[in-house]
């Protein structure tokens, strides 16, 4: 069966006595078609988002509804991941190798949705590091290679357990006054 020829092709003008022999045949498969696309994509939509979609005779006329409400929800998608991205910090509630494969995927959603943010990823990497990780930093700026993503994921776990065996030390100060 051609299920996608009602995808492919515009639907032909009604069957007439005057129709030729090929143009019959051709009809019937396409409205087959056209019915099993149409519940195809019926029951894969969510029941919230079906609502929302008008009742077409045209799978193609149903894509196109779909597409044109739902671009601006790619708009919004967009803002919501790139200001996820920007702002994201190192919290060390999960690994850094956890933190790079998350910040990484984020910029893959992104680059679905037509930003390609890859060429600034080891840069949004590396600003959502905490303060300790100046040093890492440092050294970063001053060589002249430019690392790429996997090479920064290889290096920043090393810093991290360096960190880790380094320890960090904290004095608090509290002093007793006299009242006032």
């Amino acid at each position: 069966m051609d299920l996608d020829l009602a995808l492919l092709n515009d639907k032909h003008v009604a069957i007439t006595d005057m129709s030729s022999a090929d143009e019959n045949p051709f009809h019937k498969v396409w409205e087959c078609s056209n019915r099993m696309s149409l519940m195809f994509m019926r029951m894969n939509i969510a029941n919230y988002i079906k609502s929302t979609i008008p009742q077409t005779e045209s799978v193609r006329g149903y894509l196109k509804f779909v597409e044109k409400r739902f671009r601006s929800a790619d708009k919004s998608l967009t803002g919501t991941l790139m200001a996820e991205l920007t702002t994201m910090k190192f919290d060390r509630s999960r690994s850094m190798q956890n933190h790079i494969i998350e910040m990484t995927n984020i910029a893959a959603r992104l680059k679905t949705l037509g930003m390609k943010v890859d060429s600034f990823l080891v840069q949004f990497i590396l600003n959502s590091l905490p303060s300790e990780y100046g040093p890492f930093q440092i050294n970063y700026n001053t060589i002249k290679d430019k690392w790429n993503v996997s090479e920064l994921s290889s290096m920043l776990p090393q810093d991290e357990s360096r960190l880790k065996i380094q320890g960090s030390h904290s004095i608090n100060l509290m002093g007793q006054g006299d009242g006032k």
